[in-house]
């Protein structure tokens, strides 16, 4: 009899199982549950999609559900929301336009992904206050920015400086938080010619990034004419009030923070994703200490046959090997893989995770990895000791160049290294330059060991001493 693999969830984790486990077993039945209609979609070029440089939202899909269909074999429903799981009678039951249907399954995969926190600011449900969680997010904000370039006489209140109609105006726009998607965003707005205020609760943009990272940055979008509010948490968002016969107030007009009171035409509200986990939970599946789905190192879940990946489960974290909640592109999609073969018959871990990231901001670029926070690394059992060194990113008699500045975290007393941030101009190779530190992360080497490792030299690329080996000759010094 034929065994039957349920996914829940179309996007990287769900459709790189469903993929694989089709392609090392032909036989095997593959059934998935999308609730939208987009499936294997790049998330994480949307901001770059409402910024203009890509013109289609068509363009992010890798595999379209025709492809899956057809040329994979896979049962795809689109339209088709899980909303109830049987681990005894091993069953789901899904909800669509046409009614109810339940599928049997012998394996399932929970790939349910990451909802955009909302936080408590009063007036969040206003009109003008957006998310960027999924495509038709990002359709909307597209539309936006296309009606206020080309413009549609949408009329505004007048606010004195705040311009009057959409389509005579340069802003100004508001921006709830400083991370990955309010950094890509300020950048894709300011694009557009908005002016561009940014509100930061925490005294940094991009945490978990080193403070000198920060600091960059955050310079650099100053340079770029973009507001930046640091520690200063958004209370409230204003506007009119709603006639008797609407159903919800008029759109944002105001944000107001602790100290200021900013006048705009929209707010983009990106303060972080949290992990779905209302049906894994409703079917006893467990929750790990991070709030999302907990697993084995072959993304098993406490319910056998049933696994988890993606932005809703837990991964483990290569320096300390602990459970983290890393919801990025790649551990989904390497995950997503490593069950589809285990369900096939090769059993397969998922691997741990060092929380590598990136993000572009302007004209700089900047990198992540490992463990930075002094705090976390001690919790862990380590004692840690940093240091952030300048260095050229070319030959100096090279016509092009700039300067990567690297932070360098290591365990005072075995020397492993535990975590670097890196920045750069745009093009300087922070980005590329990380990956050196993450082989390091694997091989738990130690500074003495990276500050030896023959990385590659030609003036067009860097100098004879890598800013990374710079890094850990610096700090092996202070270690020796």
């Amino acid at each position: 009899m034929t065994d039957i693999f349920v996914v829940v969830g179309g996007d990287a984790a769900g459709m790189s199982a469903a993929s694989k486990a089709k392609r090392d077993d032909p036989d095997l039945e593959v059934v998935v549950f999308e609730k939208g209609e987009w499936v294997s979609y790049g998330a994480c070029g949307l901001p770059y999609y409402v910024k203009g440089e890509i013109q289609s939202l068509e363009a992010l899909v890798s595999v379209t559900p025709e492809e899956f269909r057809e040329e994979r074999d896979i049962d795809l429903r689109t339209g088709h929301e899980v909303v109830a799981i049987d681990p005894d009678e091993r069953t789901v039951t899904a909800e669509s336009e046409s009614g109810s249907v339940v599928q049997s399954y012998d394996h399932l995969l929970l790939a349910t992904g990451a909802e955009a926190v909302v936080p408590p600011i009063d007036g969040i449900d206003r009109e003008g206050v957006y998310t960027l969680g999924s495509m038709s997010d990002g359709k909307e904000l597209r539309e936006y920015v296309a009606r206020a370039r080309e413009g549609e006489s949408l009329q505004q209140p007048d606010r004195g400086p705040a311009c009057r109609y959409l389509e005579d105006c340069t802003g100004p726009v508001g921006i709830v938080g400083g991370g990955y998607i309010g950094l890509e965003m300020a950048e894709a707005l300011a694009a557009n010619g908005f002016e561009v205020h940014l509100f930061q609760r925490g005294d940094r943009v991009l945490t978990g990034f080193s403070e000198a990272t920060s600091e960059a940055v955050a310079d650099h979008l100053r340079e770029q004419d973009v507001v930046v509010y640091l520690e200063s948490e958004v209370v409230a968002l204003e506007g009119g009030e709603a006639d008797e016969d609407e159903e919800k107030d008029s759109a944002v007009e105001t944000v107001v923070a602790a100290d200021e009171r900013v006048d705009v035409e929209m707010v983009l509200v990106g303060t972080g994703v949290r992990p779905r986990t209302d049906l894994a939970e409703a079917a006893g599946i467990d929750l790990g200490p991070t709030g999302a789905v907990a697993t084995d190192a072959y993304r098993e879940t406490n319910v056998p046959d049933v696994y988890a990946a993606g932005d809703c489960a837990e991964a483990t974290h290569t320096v300390t090997g602990d459970p983290v909640y890393v919801p990025l592109a790649l551990t989904a999609n390497r995950h997503g893989r490593a069950i589809g073969q285990t369900v096939a018959g090769q059993l397969t871990e998922g691997g741990a995770v060092a929380g590598t990231a990136a993000v572009k901001a302007f004209e700089v670029e900047a990198a992540r990895t490992g463990i930075l926070d002094h705090d976390d690394a001690r919790e862990a059992g380590f004692e840690p000791v940093t240091e952030t060194i300048d260095a050229k990113s070319r030959a100096g008699y090279y016509p092009k160049g700039g300067t990567v500045t690297v932070t360098l975290t290591a365990d005072r007393d075995s020397g492993r290294v535990l975590g670097a941030s890196l920045v750069s101009e745009y093009g300087e190779g922070a980005v590329h330059r990380s990956h050196a530190i993450v082989g390091a992360l694997e091989a738990e080497a130690t500074v003495f060991e990276l500050e030896n490792y023959d990385l590659a030299y030609a003036p067009p690329f860097n100098t004879t001493w890598d800013p990374v080996l710079v890094a850990a000759k610096v700090l092996a010094g202070k270690l020796r």
